[in-house]
């Protein structure tokens, strides 16, 4: 096996007993990417000087004895986490020189435990995208076949950890971003419940949707990532004072007594792929198998999901984005005669056309005689989406679904027909408008060989729960084993 093949738990031990450095790894993981990333095209910046310094640092650390479970680990960041001193573009035109002042909070977290940043990867812009097409810098393409989209938003860390080039990484969802694009790549990747992890230095897009979240290897690696992540943040209002448990205690080899929902609303999904409906069925038998007790939960609501989520999150992106006018950073158009030209020539040459498209939607639907007829209906409607998910899990302890209606389709296929991508995310809004937890597990291939995932919902901060049954399913498969070929 190759160090950047390595596992986060696999390449702990190692480091942890000396019979590697974290300068050895990291050069590895450095060279990983120097052979692929040019097929792939995951990586926007790559850091080899300061990711060889953190390594450097860390093998320092190592041999006096302090050693976290991330110490000297090479992780990738999304592209739209603020890295002091390192570019950090969210995927736009209207960012692409920019370099933040200060660290995220959960970058702040990472370099206390001792990791190694390798460098910011490839998303759709600013977040908003399930294909990583709409990046304003460069396309991403799925390593399993480099003809398919990788997922979005956060398709540039499922394909660098897809292609081992970085240990684990970290990507954010704000309707499935994390889930779907672990689900075309065939790794683990969760979405926490909203609050658990800090939004400070997170770059919005809709504020009351965004979470940063892990994407991983196995459910192990996902589960050590979390504990680095979690908790309460004073600079986020948005973060809820909570105790943070030891992920990896959940853990255990047992399902019995779990109650596991199926939605019956989800069997009758137009465009649901039969190879999606059968490996996910496949695998909520294997988790009966293992002493689950499967039942039907219903989420009546299903049907309006993606219309209130695309009224909610164009509204608030909406608001965030106006920052970005041209005045005190980013990019400045300069054939301008005035300040509402530069204004206007800014953000048109600045932004991408699903940017683009997203404000106007926002801005249309909070103006004045449509605020409730969109945004205030949208609203009531999540308030009945977030009691159908609680009404559900008073059944169940977890629900099973698709991650996503297909299998990764060609790049270009649906980028010209937005509805239909909109559509794409149909199993993954529901979460993020209910704020609670959902993860993605790789359970299957479909019949031309393309990873297919498993999603997992749990109630608010159960995250435990989550990896315990995703955990259990890995162990009594190989999926989350195969690699793709480059």
């Amino acid at each position: 096996m190759q160090l950047y093949e390595l596992t986060i738990q696999q390449a702990h031990a190692l480091l942890k007993g000396k019979e590697i450095s974290a300068q050895e790894l990291t050069r590895a993981v450095l060279d990983r990417i120097d052979a692929v990333d040019d097929k792939v095209g995951a990586y926007i910046t790559v850091a080899r000087e300061t990711a060889m310094g953190q390594a450097e640092l860390a093998d320092q650390a190592i041999s006096q004895g302090n050693i976290f479970p991330l110490t000297g680990i090479p992780l990738a960041l999304k592209d739209l986490m603020c890295t002091q001193d390192l570019r950090t573009t969210c995927g736009s035109k209207i960012l692409e020189n920019f370099v933040p002042p200060y660290d995220a909070t959960v970058v702040k977290k990472l370099k206390k435990e001792g990791a190694v940043i390798v460098g910011k990867v490839n998303m759709d812009e600013f977040a908003m995208g399930s294909s990583t097409e709409n990046s304003g810098l460069q396309p991403t393409y799925n390593p399993w076949d480099l003809t398919r989209i990788p997922g979005g938003s956060s398709g540039g860390s499922a394909a660098a950890i897809a292609a081992d080039m970085c240990i684990g990484a970290l990507g954010s969802d704000t309707g499935g971003s994390i889930r779907q694009p672990a689900s075309h790549c065939g790794v683990v990747g969760m979405k926490p419940t909203y609050g658990r992890v800090s939004r400070f230095g997170l770059v919005a897009f809709a504020s009351s949707l965004d979470q940063i979240g892990p994407l991983a290897k196995d459910v192990t690696d996902c589960a050590v990532l979390m504990n680095a992540i979690c908790g309460y943040d004073s600079q986020d209002s948005t973060s809820v004072p909570r105790d943070v448990p030891d992920y990896t205690t959940f853990l255990k080899d047992s399902l019995n007594g779990v109650v596991v929902g199926i939605p019956k609303e989800y069997s009758d999904v137009a465009g649901l792929n039969p190879d999606v409906s059968k490996k996910v069925q496949q695998a909520a038998n294997t988790i009966e198998g293992m002493g689950a007790e499967c039942v039907e939960v219903s989420l009546p609501h299903t049907e309006y999901v993606v219309a209130a989520y695309y009224v909610i999150a164009p509204c608030e992106a909406s608001s965030n984005l106006a920052r970005y006018d041209g005045v005190k950073y980013g990019f400045r158009a300069e054939d301008r005669h005035n300040l509402i030209e530069m204004y206007q020539s800014t953000r048109s040459k600045g932004f991408g056309p699903e940017v683009q498209r997203r404000i106007i939607l926002g801005t249309y639907s909070l103006s004045a005689g449509y605020y409730d007829a969109y945004y205030g209906k949208a609203s009531q409607v999540r308030t009945l989406i977030i009691e159908d998910f609680k009404k559900a899990f008073e059944a169940c302890d977890v629900i099973l679904a698709p991650v996503a209606p297909t299998p990764a389709f060609e790049i270009g296929a649906k980028v010209d027909d937005p509805l239909t991508m909109y559509l794409s995310d149909i199993f993954t809004l529901s979460a993020n408008l209910a704020g609670i937890p959902g993860m993605s597990v790789p359970c299957g291939f479909s019949s031309e060989g393309l990873p297919i995932g498993l999603q997992i919902m749990g109630n608010h901060f159960d995250e435990g729960m989550l990896l315990k049954v995703a955990y259990n399913f890995e162990q009594a498969t190989d999926f989350h084993t195969l690699k793709p070929t480059l």
